[in-house]
């Protein structure tokens, strides 16, 4: 089959997505020296970039690129959802520079030369751009007060076999979703049973799982870290790899940006010390320079 480009997507499909976040707001730690000459020098520019992130990115990638567009003069704008979701809408033709997904299968997917996962004929992604830029973990948390005490995964199952809790998760297609589905598995769990016997809720995003957790809707939930630590939630248990594999995200530059050298840039500059540190203050592990 004749691989699909962005170029033509966009033809094909126009260019329609979801709205769109606003600019990051504060720099994350103080700059190096050479970062700050080149603020000092960096003329305005008309450039701007268009970022598909994976939604629990949203507070770290927000704030750690106001540092970049203080030091390029280059606008940088938001497009924050699940990592399902941000794929159809690249796959349908949206105007994006870069991808950052929650898991690979997402990226794999647009990805031509990748080894697994790859829908045949979708060919979007920059593949000599990929790399993995942070890994999180999949963390167990409960609402203020814990009031089921519940303490583990392993209590979790428990609880969930007896039908005396509600557990958020995140859908089917949605990156923290399949790592749920990875421990319910592990635990041999039926989520279909699970579903039909009301105990479990879902999210479109980790995001909305979240919310619910934080607003006490139920009596726990599956997220991330990061999202864990951002929204200020107690994490009883972490997953291990045995359980879920590792969380690992990817990141790219999409064919047919118009802004192809501003795209490699950006990426270049998550890969330094001033992102990182964004990143490592709600419990990524920045990779790039593991």
């Amino acid at each position: 089959m004749k691989n699909i480009t962005r170029r033509q997507a966009i033809a094909t499909f126009g260019a329609g997505f979801a709205a769109i976040a606003g600019l990051g707001l504060t720099a994350c730690g103080g700059s190096s020296a050479a970062t700050t000459a080149a603020a000092s020098t960096a003329a305005a520019s008309d450039e701007s970039l268009t970022i598909f992130a994976a939604a629990s990115m949203t507070e770290s990638l927000t704030k750690a690129t106001d540092a970049f567009t203080k030091d390029t003069g280059i606008q940088v704008s938001f497009n924050y959802d699940s990592s399902g979701t941000l794929k159809t809408q690249i796959q349908e033709g949206a105007e994006c520079d870069v991808f950052i997904s929650a898991g690979q299968k997402q990226m794999n997917q647009l990805d031509a030369n990748a080894e697994k996962d790859h829908e045949d004929g979708l060919d979007f992604v920059e593949s000599d751009t990929r790399f993995n830029i942070l890994q999180n973990e999949v963390t167990l948390v409960v609402p203020e007060g814990n009031p089921k005490n519940v303490n583990s995964f392993g209590e979790l199952a428990e609880h969930l076999k007896a039908g005396d809790i509600k557990l958020a998760m995140g859908n089917s297609d949605v990156p923290v979703g399949q790592y749920t589905q990875k421990i319910l598995a592990y635990y041999n769990l039926d989520e279909d049973q699970l579903a039909a016997d009301g105990v479990l809720t879902y999210g479109t995003n980790v995001k909305e799982v979240t919310t619910q957790v934080s607003e006490a809707a139920v009596d726990c939930g599956i997220i991330y870290r990061t999202d864990a630590v951002s929204a200020n939630l107690t994490v009883v248990d972490s997953a291990t790899k045995d359980m879920c594999g590792e969380v690992v995200y990817p990141a790219a530059v999409i064919k047919g940006t118009k802004h192809e050298d501003a795209a490699k840039q950006y990426l270049e500059f998550l890969k330094g010390s001033e992102a990182s540190a964004c990143f490592e203050e709600v419990g990524f592990k920045p990779l790039a320079n593991a």
